[in-house]
């Protein structure tokens, strides 16, 4: 397949090596240093799963000059969601598929503003990797998959196709009947335990074990599927013990990537997440005061780290 990757940090890094690597038409969309070490080195995937080292790469910055491909797969931070729905523009076709597989709840109705239904599909990616240099992509842990599916959950072939890619590419991957409601089930666990590791500054294992920070999360996750079922989600009657037993299942070293942007002074994907949970929590007049707490406790710190933090 001819695949353009918008978006080359931990997500669109390794997803899209696993598929170049297996031989499909790949080309990632990157810039600054991390496009100047792909087109200078390649790409390196340092993963449990199996090591990578693509010496050579298509990568460009602008997004004219790949032409039309099969998929465009959206993995860019949220803030640039418009810029790379924007950016996308020149590769699609009359039988393109575009897909985020980002963070958040808000990207499929942006591409359908866009794109409408006929070049959208939903997509949700499960994985803990990032930049760990400029070209070279950090996966930790085992957790590595992607669901896809058509927005209104018939089969396609394009779908289809980009399925037996993925397999073939040995990426763990599913097409699901309802796509909506796994976007927020991961919109669940995402909130959770980038709210908790953020906040704690610590990994999974020593927040669950802890009977107070294993509350907390716990009350952080019950908000954010209040929120879900209010805006219509059809989750399972007992989402909150499967999601809190997927959580307790985790490697107790695993952090959520905006942990790991906080560290680094990064900007924060805190708006779109927490942020997000306790704006809908104000429109749809349902309690979430844990998220508020999440949202106002990291809030100075979303544009990096403040020049007066004491941490």
């Amino acid at each position: 397949m001819k695949i353009a990757v918008i978006g080359s940090g931990g997500v669109g890094g390794y997803f899209g090596g696993r598929l170049a690597a297996a031989g499909n038409d790949v080309t990632f969309v990157a810039r600054g240093a991390n496009l100047d070490a792909m087109r200078k080195n390649g790409l390196r995937v340092l993963s449990a799963l199996g090591d990578m080292n693509l010496e050579k790469v298509q990568c460009t910055d602008d997004t004219t000059a790949i032409g039309q491909v099969d998929i465009v797969m959206i993995a860019v931070k949220l803030w640039s969601t418009d810029e790379a729905i924007a950016a996308a523009k020149p590769l699609v076709g009359p039988d393109t598929a575009v897909v985020s597989f980002q963070n958040g709840i808000t990207a499929e109705e942006k591409l359908l503003a866009v794109y409408g239904p006929e070049h959208t599909i939903g997509g949700v990616a499960n994985i803990a990797a990032l930049i760990e240099e400029p070209g070279v992509i950090r996966h930790n842990g085992n957790m590595a998959s992607l669901i896809f599916a058509e927005l209104d959950g018939k089969p396609s072939k394009r779908t289809q196709t980009f399925y037996k890619a993925c397999v073939d590419a040995g990426i763990k991957t599913e097409l699901a009947d309802d796509i909506h409601t796994r976007i927020w089930e991961k919109f669940v666990r995402l909130v959770t335990l980038s709210s908790m590791t953020s906040l704690c500054r610590m990994p999974v294992g020593p927040i669950r074990e802890d009977p107070d920070t294993r509350a907390l999360l716990q009350q952080v996750m019950t908000e954010v599927i209040n929120i879900a079922k209010a805006k219509g989600a059809n989750l399972v009657n007992d989402i909150i013990e499967k999601q809190m037993a997927i959580v307790d299942g985790y490697p107790p070293t695993m952090v959520a990537s905006m942990c790991g942007d906080l560290r680094r002074s990064y900007r924060l994907e805190l708006p779109w997440l927490a942020g997000m949970v306790a704006k809908l929590g104000k429109e749809l007049d349902v309690p979430t005061p844990a998220n508020q707490f999440v949202y106002a406790a990291l809030k100075l710190f979303i544009n990096g780290r403040p020049e007066l933090a004491q941490v």
